[in-house]
């Protein structure tokens, strides 16, 4: 008894009650319209004072609400809130954006209908139904304490009997009315999936904007990567050299300080630029991505101030490369140069070329295979990088031990990156 009661009376069912007379109270406006239709049609004057010219207004006015919600995409996610709110539906099974194809302005078209139809009717029986319920729950009072003067009753009303029935009655009547409600109530929200949640064009939409987020966070992942562990490898390895010599060779020192003070300046500023990113979306940071024209000569110097000889042969115009390829073959440069850093060990001989080569950009690293690499925990993402990098602009990455000069025990990065290359995520138009 008390779960029939529960689904009759209980929260979930008068949430949904106010669902329902909230439909009711939308379906006014297109009831008078419908009124005006009625009317003249009907040669009647006072359309309000019929029951069954009002319920003709009624349905006349449903179509103009299906037309509405048809007209304005926005009655989708509007309605949707209301049913995530007051029907105890999921969030997850619901769309939230306006109602863009056919499909979709059709199916608002319909809820929309539905709602305001089950919300009129069931807001009539609110109206029409307690008053009634409570007169005759209160007849045999009435008759009791004023008889025929207080109330006008039937003949047959006067028998017993009857009077004994009158409250069962209103009760009855209540709770047919809340019967009514949560019958209705309940087939909305089994219809709310299905009318007002994604079309497969949504659901296409949803997931090629979650690849687009997660494309923009592997690439901010990236940029904080390859500029941080880059800089931190740089200024570990200029500290320690520093400390070395710090009696014996002053002029190395303060060659070395100055270096990082260099490479922690330019990686705070870069830093900056990608956390502006993530705070304002797609505004720009205070400070540019730096590229292969503009910064290559900055990052050998850091790289040989921390005691690795690096030789560099460039045989390409960094300056006049497309800026997204030059930006992108900075950080392929820079974290072959951090990986030497890494594993190759101090004072040891890199050789780097950037050359043009068949319509391509070629990037290659060389330094000696001193012993097997300690990754640190949580390392080990340059290489993997450098192929992402690679692989979005459409290019390709090899890195291993140089067949041709195995055994001299080289490890060699080599990128090619074709000269002109897809715009990234955050530059697509």
């Amino acid at each position: 008894m008390s779960r029939f009661l529960g689904l009759l009376f209980g929260r979930q069912a008068r949430r949904r009650w106010i669902h329902l007379i909230l439909g009711g109270a939308l379906a006014m406006p297109y009831v008078f319209v419908g009124q005006l239709v009625v009317g003249p049609a009907t040669n009647s004057r006072y359309v309000f004072n019929d029951l069954p010219l009002q319920l003709l207004s009624f349905i006349v006015g449903l179509p103009l609400a299906a037309l509405t919600a048809a007209l304005f995409p926005l009655t989708r996610p509007l309605e949707a809130g209301a049913v995530r709110s007051l029907c105890g539906v999921d969030a997850g099974l619901l769309a939230h954006g306006p109602a863009r194809s056919r499909a979709a302005k059709g199916r608002a078209a319909a809820w929309f209908t539905l709602h305001l139809g089950f919300g009129g009717i069931i807001s009539g029986m609110s109206l029409a139904v307690p008053p009634f319920a409570g007169f005759l729950t209160a007849l045999p009072l009435l008759v009791w304490l004023g008889g025929a003067q207080l109330v006008d009753l039937p003949e047959a009303l006067d028998r017993t009997w009857v009077l004994a029935l009158a409250p069962v009655a209103g009760v009855a009547t209540l709770v047919a009315l809340a019967g009514c409600a949560a019958v209705c109530g309940s087939l909305l929200a089994r219809w709310a999936p299905a009318l007002l949640g994604p079309t497969p064009e949504d659901r296409l939409a949803a997931a090629e904007n979650r690849a687009a987020d997660l494309a923009v966070r592997n690439r901010l992942a990236r940029e904080l990567h390859d500029s941080v562990g880059h800089a931190l490898s740089a200024v570990t390895l200029q500290a320690s050299a520093a400390r070395r010599v710090l009696d014996t060779d002053p002029d190395f020192v303060r060659e070395a300080l100055a270096a990082i003070e260099d490479t922690t300046r330019r990686t705070v500023g870069e830093l900056d630029a990608v956390l502006g990113v993530l705070r304002d979306g797609d505004t720009p940071g205070t400070a540019p991505a730096p590229t292969l024209g503009a910064d290559l000569d900055g990052l050998l110097h850091g790289t040989r101030a921390g005691g690795l000889r690096v030789t560099a042969r460039v045989d390409a115009d960094a300056g006049a490369l497309p800026p997204v390829l030059s930006r992108e073959a900075y950080r392929i440069v820079q974290e072959g140069l951090s990986n030497a850093l890494k594993h190759a060990g101090e004072r040891v001989s890199v050789t780097l070329r950037i050359v043009i080569a068949e319509g391509d950009l070629e990037i290659s690293v060389e330094n000696p295979l001193t012993h097997a690499p300690t990754c640190r925990p949580g390392g080990g993402h340059g290489l993997r990088g450098i192929a992402d990098r690679a692989r979005l602009l459409g290019g390709t990455m090899e890195a291993g031990p140089a067949e041709a000069v195995a055994a001299q025990g080289i490890w060699r990065l080599r990128v090619r990156l074709p000269m002109t290359c897809p715009p990234t995520p955050r530059e697509r138009p």
